[in-house]
């Protein structure tokens, strides 16, 4: 005869309790996956601590369209690149980020577009951050990686720190090439930083539609150019 277990009847009380744990856990976000980049070069190190400091903005803008997981890429030196595990949580996130230190060297965002592309034919990505400050790299391989990346649907969305003229001109052609969207921002402007790492987070999980829904300048600007 089998062993009879004795039954317990759950309370409301504990139904409850397990319903508000349930909420807290992160949300399922394989679908939906974001490469988040910046420039660790030796001039970058006030603005990685200020994206250090925001990126948490990115997945709660996205809690309630079903979270992102974002893979946090950076070159610095000569020829370090890295690119993290994909993560689910602005905490694991924030120890990647914590432990990182600019170190002088060249650009490599000829590197980072390739390996975008490589991530994204392994699994879609839906959007690409990237934060840097200045270019040493040809432009015309640079526009033939993002014209890729405009056919593999692949929008770039890149943040320039600054004012100098030949980068714009180079990330605006990027972004236009990928179907994404360009932005600048400076040291001071950690609200506008905000409102764009928002945005492009609420692009990736919940398209343009998600967009629209945002009150701020950062969402409009960024709509104009989608």
């Amino acid at each position: 005869m089998a062993k009879q277990f004795p039954q317990k009847r759950s309370s409301s009380a504990e139904i409850s309790r397990f319903l508000d744990k349930a909420n807290t856990l992160p949300a399922k976000a394989d679908n939906q996956r974001l490469i988040f980049a910046l420039d660790a070069t030796a001039s970058r190190q006030a603005t990685w601590t200020q994206a250090c400091a925001l990126h948490g903005e990115m997945f709660s803008a996205t809690r309630d369209l079903g979270g992102l997981a974002i893979q946090l890429c950076y070159y610095r030196g000569l020829g370090e690149f890295y690119a993290s595990p994909w993560g689910s949580s602005p905490a694991t996130l924030h120890d990647q980020m914590a432990s990182v230190r600019c170190v002088a060297g060249y650009t490599q965002v000829r590197a980072l577009l390739r390996h975008c592309l490589e991530e994204h034919q392994r699994g879609r990505l839906r959007a690409v951050i990237f934060i840097g400050d200045a270019v040493e790299e040809s432009v015309d391989e640079l526009c033939a990686l993002a014209g890729e990346c405009g056919l593999r649907k692949l929008p770039l969305f890149l943040f320039q720190e600054g004012d100098d003229a030949d980068v714009a001109r180079c990330f605006k052609r990027l972004c236009k090439l990928s179907g994404g969207a360009y932005a600048r921002f400076d040291a001071a402007s950690a609200a506008l930083l905000k409102a764009l790492l928002r945005a492009v987070a609420s692009f990736a999980a919940g398209g343009v539609d998600a967009l629209r829904k945002l009150p701020d300048n950062a969402a409009r600007h960024l709509l104009e150019q989608l």
